[in-house]
């Protein structure tokens, strides 16, 4: 009897030292494309403390641009800048390493990728070629190797996003200074533009980049040549954009050269934050949890040229790479207030392009 009663408290013992791993084990993933190496890092994320743990890495066909993954978290996908192609990759739940599925040839410079919210569409904004993209995913995350449909739009298109719902699609152009906006056929993958089909944004502003407030109708865009942010209304209906209000980026004493590269808000709708390329900060902003409305929380330094940086999907860290450095900056931000305290530096390689982390916990619960 005693020796069965060892064996099964040993049996427990093994278990719970099982499950106390599995628990540890890391969920959240960081990848990073370096455009100067072409290839796409990984690293782990620890969700006590945000620091990083290199993982592998992966060789792409050219440069390595713009990243994003699908809504399960089972596909990334990437842009290979130089060679005009988009790549398609399986992720392992893990360790966060990804496995080659395909590669579809697509146009000139592919600057931005996103799905779809229900990934069922790959969706490319081009920089040189004007225009926009939407490639069908099959169900093993294979990209169609021709677009389902392709829509000239205008110089220098810089992203593309679908609203919450799925029914509009977004295209800021720094070229013309306008964003343009479409009707978002979810079932064949279609664009149709709206009335009208484009916001003026003025002479100067640039119009880069786009985030949606995950509760309210409202859309933030950074301002590339303007340094600022813009907050849109968007009218659910109809999907036309109305301005609200423009806030610098910058503060007022400073006379340097910049230009805005990313912008992305929290999961919360709390904070949102612009990279500044020149004065090389962190900006960010508090957002009215009724109205959406933006007060200025100031500039936190971060490495030089900070072109992309990533939200982790708990709102608690960002990370931010220095195109120059070829450094990720590490950053803890406070729950009530917005503010970023720097508590790591990595050397993550040449001319990082991209940054984006990525929870697999919804991908380990569906058992793939």
């Amino acid at each position: 009897v005693k020796g069965h009663a060892l064996a099964h408290s040993l049996i427990v013992s093994f278990l719970l030292i099982a499950s106390l791993s599995t628990a540890v084990r890391a969920e959240t993933f960081a990848y990073v494309s370096l455009d100067g190496e072409n290839k796409i890092v990984v690293y782990s994320v620890d969700s006590t403390d945000g620091s990083l743990t290199r993982q592998s890495e992966t060789k792409l066909d050219g440069s390595a641009g713009a990243l994003c993954v699908s809504p399960s978290r089972e596909f990334l996908f990437a842009s290979v800048r130089s060679s005009g192609l988009l790549a398609s990759f399986r992720i392992a739940p893990e360790n966060g390493g990804i496995t080659h599925i395909n590669t579809a040839p697509a146009g000139v410079n592919p600057a931005f990728v996103s799905t779809d919210r229900r990934g069922r569409f790959l969706l490319t904004a081009y920089y040189t070629d004007g225009k926009i993209t939407s490639h069908s995913i099959g169900v093993g995350g294979r990209i169609s190797e021709k677009p389902v449909h392709e829509l000239a739009t205008a110089d220098k298109a810089h992203a593309i996003l679908t609203n919450r719902e799925n029914r509009f699609v977004y295209v800021p152009h720094t070229g013309p200074n306008a964003i343009f906006q479409f009707q978002f056929d979810e079932d064949r993958g279609q664009f149709a533009p709206t009335q009208p089909p484009r916001v003026e944004t003025g002479t100067g502003t640039g119009p880069r980049q786009l985030a949606f407030h995950p509760k309210l109708d409202v859309v933030y865009f950074d301002y590339e040549q303007g340094s600022a942010i813009a907050a849109f209304d968007l009218d659910r209906d109809s999907g036309r954009l109305r301005f609200r209000e423009r806030l610098s980026t910058l503060p007022d004493s400073y006379q340097g050269s910049n230009s805005n590269a990313r912008i992305e808000m929290t999961p919360n709708g709390r904070f949102l934050y612009v990279a500044n390329r020149g004065h090389n900060s962190l900006a960010g902003f508090a957002a009215n949890s009724r109205t959406g409305a933006l007060k200025s929380l100031g500039q936190t330094p971060t490495e030089p040229i900070p072109r992309g940086f990533s939200i982790d999907p708990t709102g608690r860290f960002i990370y931010a790479a220095g195109q120059s450095s070829g450094k990720l900056a590490a950053f803890r931000i406070a729950p009530n207030t917005g503010t970023l305290a720097r508590f790591a530096t990595y050397d993550v390689g040449k001319r990082p392009w991209w940054v984006l982390v990525v929870d697999t916990m919804k991908l380990k619960a569906e058992g793939k």
